[in-house]
């Protein structure tokens, strides 16, 4: 019961966004002159969706065994992430994300190759 409820909170929780790049990609594949070339498109995005799953599965049990240790700094993570997430609104805000992504492009060229 326990998995179930965890596939349907998997299933809300990423449908919107997984489900719009899916149609992309179904869209680009009935594009696509043969088969063989839709089927390779939809073969990548089904690997990709489904190997870090199967990588977390591998890797639950250690992972679950590091949290028992690492449960005590989760506050502390917490606050940390969440004055991430404020110190980024206020980037986007005030302009200054635009500032601070030329200025990794400038420092680091190799940035522009990526996606």
């Amino acid at each position: 019961m326990g998995a179930y409820v965890i596939g349907l909170a998997f299933g809300f929780g990423w449908t919107p966004c997984v489900g719009p790049i899916l149609a992309a990609i179904l869209f680009v594949a009935g594009a696509k002159d043969t088969v063989l070339q839709g089927t390779v498109l939809l073969t990548a995005y089904a690997m990709g969706l489904g190997i870090p799953f199967l990588i977390a599965a591998l890797f639950a049990k250690p992972f679950l065994r590091f949290m028992k240790r690492f449960r005590k700094h989760m506050g502390t993570v917490e606050k940390a992430m969440g004055g991430v997430l404020v110190l980024t609104g206020i980037m986007f805000l005030t302009g200054q994300m635009a500032v601070f992504s030329y200025w990794l492009l400038e420092t680091f060229p190799a940035f522009q190759y990526i996606g």
